[in-house]
Formats: structure tokens, C-alpha cells, sequence
């Protein structure tokens, strides 16, 4: 096989976080700080960064893709949410970083009680939203100091190896994947600019722009972005700022004369031009130094939601279609994999590694994989139970007889983007397993079948797939559904479906996850998750036209987990239909022995 796409090494070790802390804290007291907060971002506000920006691991071992640490003089602590509760703690130093809760805490309760009256805390002005400064400004006056925006990162100052942006070169999205001209949507959205008052918008966001302007590249692990920032501005024109070394003639032909291209230095330079004139600026996703060099240049700034999200997370019906061709050709790559995976896990030889490369390998086959769009979650046993577990070669565990094995996945074709998980039984399931799994599988097939009207929100439905655990004092601390990108970010929004008010309503055409779970500690993990779309209106017969979801995952889901006598007969007739369409759908793509192994695996129940 190539060079896989993704790494096994460890990249984080404890121990290096003692004299990694103790070097930040001498360069703050060397800039008369008293304390400093490092986030995991980039200038872009990016969930996945490139390796330079990877400062929070750098400092505290942590690996996570959220979370953030706050420095101070004689404390620090590090806060992650309910996916990395466990790992947080497997990886960095504890006794020098307590862990804390990113979503019931934050940085704005734990500040208050924790930095000293008259203290000086610092922040780099490109690594937080203009929203999240004001929640850090609030708690540190709160204890009676002060946020000091800083000019260079200081842990830029002491990180001796920090690696160099990376600098790929930009490449064209193809129209017939793309479905729409980078022109037309310039056209339409400066039209929205000029109704809602703006002369230009300023986009930050990597997935924007590079929806946006129909490109794509890989200057991140996994996720087929390049860096840059754009100005879009009310005539459907647009200035780029993209690192000379990633243009080409094919890209400069494909962008035209209606995108001028800068270096990315130009790009304050062009924010300070902005005197007199109306921009909309993201305050959730922009960074507050942006804000800061809008309102010194005497820019009247409007505020309001990135112009490209919402178009960008409504497909059309062409990156629909390919969302659709991209599900079939990973869901044969699965079937590969799923029947090889059995036929190797009787003898308890296998490990986590060994299935995770395997599949890739099998995704690579397709000839058509451009990257994995995460690293593969590859837990066995107790590992399953940690939710964003990133195998190692000393994490690495055999999968044994007995033991469930949780499989989070997913792959970047050009024609889409994919996230699965599935959730094996490697020999014999107990009661307890089958019984939980079950009703993880309740909870997925209601949240599928669910129909809502126009106007309901992520939250709504949450709910939903939740149920059959509730009913029995479960739950699970992460979101039921994530946003998807079309050959982009395998997490997107401005849509969810979690606990959290997202006011951002469904809307046809925008791909989601349904993924609940259960996890015991220590024991056993569950995932089922397939991927979505939200369809268009339908007519049922009643007073509303109702919307719904269209799974567009093919995959089997492992019937020796389910507990047929929990499931009703309306349940069981979905799951049965499930499985003749992944049946119908893949069988004429694979061998004759893994055909004879999907029959068995979605046989009827």
C-alpha cells in the first residue's frame, strides 16, 4: 500500500509537558503577563489544523480536535468536552493541567475564581472569535484583571521545532461536482450583500472559501482545504489572498478576472483600505483581530452569519447525486472490509491497527480516495468506550473474542465526503451488550424515519433518538448529528441535532449525521451512525408538507447485537428494508465470497 494517510505514532507524551509549561511561563513574566489562553484553533478557526497551528497539543499532550487551556502563574487547566473526558486524562500531565468541562464550566466560570485581581491575561487576537474575546473580557474583569491581546504568540517563541505552514498547491473543483459556477454564487451573494446594507464580506472560514470559489487543496490532515482568506464584495467580485506558491496556470484560469489574487500579507492591508465602507464580518467564526483592524480603519462593520454556510450546507442536486455515488463506492469498500474483518478475528490476532490500515486499504482500492476525512476511531474493548479514541502503536490492543469493537470511519472522494460507524460483535454478545446496542439502534431508526415541517431545528429531534436509552436511565455526552461537506469538512454547520439550541433550522438538501450511542467505562462502546440528507416538502396528507431523511450510508449493521424482542414490528420492517437496499445496492460490486457474506449479514429478522 502507498504511504498511508494517517499516522499510528504518538503524538502526544506527558512528560513533555512540565518543561514545555514552565518555558511559556517565562516568556509571559518576560512580557509582563500573568497568564495566557491557548485554544485549539488557527486563523481560520479550523476544527482540524495544520501542524504548526497545533499549539494546545504542543503544550499540554492533548490531542483532542476541541478544547482549550488557560495558563497562569501558579495553575493550569485544560477543558474538553464530554467526547474527550477520558482521553483528556490518558494524555496530558494532570497534576499540571486539571481538567476541566469546556461546555458546563468554560473558560468564562473557571477565570473568574481562578485569576488574580490586577492580573494581566493574555490572548492572540487571530486564534479567538470576536464572540469568544468578549465571554474572555467579561471573566477576567470579573476577577478584577485585565485581557491583553498579544502581538506574537508566545508559544510561537518558545516552540523550538514548530513545523512550517504547510503550502500545497489549490486546485479547481469541477463543475460537474460543484453543480454551480463560482460565478453564480458570487452574483447571488453579493446581491444578499447589497440587501442587507454591506459593500463586501469578509470570509474567513476555509470551507467557505473554498466553496465559494470552486477550489480545493490539502494543506490540512484530512480534509481537502487551502488556506486563505477572501473578500467578497457586492458586484459578485472577489479578492483572494492566497501563498504564491499555491497557485498554478489552471487555478489562476479557473478563478478569471472577477478574483483578484494577492499574497495573504496584502490581506490587513486590504482590511485597513476599508475606511468608510459597510463589511460584513462572522463574529462565531472571524477572528477578533480582523474586528480590530475593521474598527481602527474606521470600517462601518455589520455583523452577521458567514454569507457562504447555509448555501454551502444546502447541496445541490448534482452534490447530492455525488454524495450518493461517493455512499455506494465506500459502502462496497466497507463490505470488503467487514467480511475480511470477520474471517480474522477468530483467532484474536488482529489489532486495532491492523483493521484501521486494512480499511484504508480497501477505500484506497476504489482508486478514487483522495484521503480518510478523520482519522479512523479503531477501539476495541474498553477503548470503544473512549468516544474520540485515536489508536497508537501504544495504545494499540488485540481485539478479542468477547469484546465489542466500535469502527468510526469515513473517506474523501471528489464526489463527497463520508462518516460511518459501526459497532462488530467478535464472538459471543451478553444480554447487557445486546440489550444496550438495541436500544442505540431504536433511537437511530427514529431519528431516520422522523418527519418534521418547515422550521424545526436540530434540538427538536435530538430527542428522538435518545429515547429508548432515557427509558432506561441512559445517555450519551455527544451530539446526535453533525453537518457534512461535499468533498469538505466532515463536520460543518450551521446545522446540528443536539441538546444544544442551535436555532439554525433543517433545511432540504443538507446532509447530517444520525449517530447515537452508549458507553460504559472501561468496558464496551456503541455507535451507529449513518449519513442523511434532509429531503424536500412532501405531501403526507395532512395539514403541513413535511420534510425528512434519506440515508444515504450503506452499510450492514450487525444483527448478532440486536435483541429482536426490543425491537417493534415497525422497527424491524426498517431494519429489514435497510438491509435489502444495502444488499441490492453493493452486491453487484463485490466478489462472490463477500456477496455470500452480505447476504448473511443483512439477512431478514
Amino acid at each position: 500500500m502507498d504511504k498511508p494517510f494517517q499516522s499510528y505514532d504518538d503524538t502526544s507524551d506527558a512528560a513533555t509537558c512540565a518543561p514545555r509549561l514552565a518555558a511559556l511561563r517565562a516568556e509571559l513574566a518576560k512580557r509582563g503577563l500573568d497568564g495566557f489562553v491557548v485554544p485549539h484553533s488557527d486563523q481560520h478557526m479550523g476544527e482540524y489544523l495544520p501542524a504548526y497551528a497545533e499549539r494546545l497539543a504542543w503544550l499540554t499532550a492533548f490531542t483532542g480536535s476541541a478544547g482549550a487551556a488557560v495558563v497562569l502563574a501558579d495553575k493550569a487547566a485544560v477543558f474538553v468536552d464530554g467526547r474527550y473526558t477520558l482521553q483528556v486524562r490518558g494524555q496530558t500531565d494532570t497534576k499540571l493541567f486539571e481538567p476541566r468541562d469546556l461546555v458546563a464550566e468554560g473558560l468564562q466560570g473557571w477565570i473568574p475564581g481562578n485569576l488574580s485581581k490586577g492580573a494581566k491575561l493574555g490572548y492572540d487576537p487571530w486564534l479567538h472569535t470576536a464572540h469568544s474575546v468578549a465571554h474572555l473580557k467579561a471573566a477576567a474583569e470579573k476577577a478584577g484583571g485585565t485581557l491583553v491581546a498579544v502581538d506574537r504568540n508566545p508559544i510561537d517563541a518558545v516552540w523550538e521545532e514548530q513545523p512550517a505552514p504547510t503550502v500545497t498547491p489549490a486546485k479547481p473543483h469541477a463543475l460537474n461536482l460543484a453543480g454551480e459556477q463560482s460565478e453564480a454564487k458570487r452574483i447571488k451573494l453579493g446581491e444578499g450583500l447589497k440587501q442587507a446594507g454591506a459593500e463586501a464580506a469578509v470570509i474567513t472560514l476555509a470551507d467557505s472559501v473554498c466553496w465559494l470559489l470552486n477550489i480545493r487543496g490539502h494543506d490540512v490532515p484530512h480534509t481537502p482545504f487551502t488556506l486563505a482568506f477572501a473578500i467578497l464584495h457586492d458586484d459578485g467580485g472577489a479578492d483572494l489572498f492566497l501563498d504564491p506558491a499555491k497557485r498554478n496556470p489552471e487555478l489562476m484560469a479557473h478563478l478569471g478576472n472577477s478574483v483578484q489574487v494577492h499574497n495573504p500579507a496584502q490581506f490587513v492591508v486590504a482590511l485597513d483600505a476599508m475606511k468608510g465602507k459597510s463589511v460584513l464580518v462572522d463574529p462565531s467564526t472571524a477572528a477578533a483581530a480582523i474586528f480590530d483592524r475593521l474598527n481602527k480603519a474606521g470600517a462601518r462593520i455589520r455583523q452577521g452569519a458567514d454569507p457562504c454556510q447555509l448555501p454551502k450546507a444546502c447541496k445541490n442536486p448534482l452534490e447530492v447525486e455525488g454524495m450518493r455515488k461517493a455512499h455506494i463506492r465506500d459502502g462496497a469498500a466497507l463490505a470488503r472490509f467487514l467480511s475480511w474483518f470477520e474471517s480474522h478475528t477468530a483467532g484474536g490476532e488482529l489489532t486495532e491497527i491492523d483493521a484501521a490500515e486494512n480499511l484504508e486499504g480497501f477505500r484506497r482500492a476504489t482508486g478514487v480516495l483522495s484521503d480518510v476525512s478523520f482519522d479512523t476511531i479503531s477501539g476495541a474493548g474498553s477503548n470503544g468506550a473512549i468516544v474520540h479514541y485515536r489508536v497508537t502503536r501504544s495504545t494499540n490492543r488485540t481485539i478479542r473474542p468477547g469484546e465489542m469493537f466500535l469502527l468510526d470511519s469515513g473517506a474523501q472522494y471528489p464526489d463527497g465526503t463520508t462518516d460511518v460507524t459501526r459497532t462488530i460483535m467478535v464472538g459471543e454478545a451478553t444480554p447487557e451488550m445486546r440489550d444496550r446496542f438495541t436500544r442505540v439502534l431504536k433511537g437511530h431508526i427514529a431519528l431516520a424515519t422522523a418527519r418534521f415541517p418547515d422550521g424545526t431545528i436540530g434540538m427538536q429531534l435530538d430527542s428522538f433518538a435518545r429515547r429508548p436509552l432515557w427509558e432506561a436511565g441512559l445517555d450519551y455526552d455527544h451530539g446526535t448529528g453533525h453537518g457534512v461537506g461535499s468533498y469538505l469538512s466532515v463536520h460543518e454547520g450551521p446545522q446540528n441535532i443536539s441538546k444544544k439550541p442551535v436555532m439554525q433550522k433543517l433545511m432540504p438538501g443538507m446532509v447530517c449525521s444520525n449517530e447515537p450511542g452508549f458507553y460504559k467505562t472501561g468496558a464496551f462502546g456503541i455507535r451507529i451512525e449513518n449519513l442523511v440528507v434532509v429531503t424536500q416538502p412532501e405531501d403526507l396528507g395532512g395539514e403541513r408538507p413535511m420534510m425528512g431523511f434519506e440515508t444515504i450510508t450503506l452499510a450492514p449493521i450487525d444483527l448478532n447485537l440486536v435483541e429482536p424482542e426490543l425491537l417493534t414490528v415497525e422497527e424491524k420492517g426498517w431494519l429489514n428494508l435497510y438491509h435489502a437496499r444495502v444488499r441490492d445496492t453493493l452486491s453487484h460490486l463485490l466478489d462472490e465470497e463477500t456477496r455470500k457474506w452480505l447476504d448473511r449479514a443483512t439477512r431478514s429478522i
